[in-house]
């Protein structure tokens, strides 16, 4: 009964701290690039469409899940990224329903040249004191955390619960 209650509290304390991680890194994550007139979300849809694999652009959908985000709440992201010219968007020739978003030449500007070089000094400003050893295990943690949200994520979908962003 012990170990029971002592595994709780530990994993209570771990997820009170990724929760207070996660809003550190909106907030001062925001702060860095601000004047790019980048949020964390920007960076990360940017971060997304910069990769040499998704040179084509990625459907609306499947940016949202690789971004672990709703469709709607990915939609008002896009729409006003477009709007500040950092995104194209545009009917996918393979299937007229769905669209491509794609990092505009000013958006790859602005996350090449502009947002880099500070991410850089963000991520060193955080992580200066963590070894290659510690970052290695951090991400392994961390992917191991996700694995299991994602399980009970799948879980729960099984039970016949709704996806986030979609019809019940």
């Amino acid at each position: 009964m012990k170990t029971e209650e002592t595994r709780f509290d530990l994993a209570n304390r771990i997820f009170f701290r990724l929760y207070q991680c996660a809003n550190m890194l909106h907030k001062t994550g925001s702060r860095a690039l601000e004047q790019e007139g980048l949020s964390t979300q920007q960076w990360a849809v940017l971060g997304a469409l910069s990769r040499p694999s998704v040179q084509g652009g990625m459907s609306l959908g499947d940016l949202a899940r690789y971004l672990m985000v709703s469709r709607q709440n990915l939609s008002g992201l896009i729409s006003r990224m477009e709007r500040d010219g950092h995104l194209a968007v545009m009917p996918d020739d393979r299937d007229r329903r769905s669209r491509l978003v794609t990092i505009s030449a000013s958006g790859r500007q602005v996350w090449e040249h502009d947002a880099q070089p500070k991410i850089r000094a963000y991520y060193e400003s955080l992580l200066g004191e963590f070894s290659v050893s510690d970052m290695t295990h951090t991400l392994h943690y961390l992917l191991k955390m996700l694995d299991g949200m994602e399980r009970t994520d799948a879980a729960q979908l099984g039970n016949g619960a709704p996806a986030d962003g979609e019809a019940p």
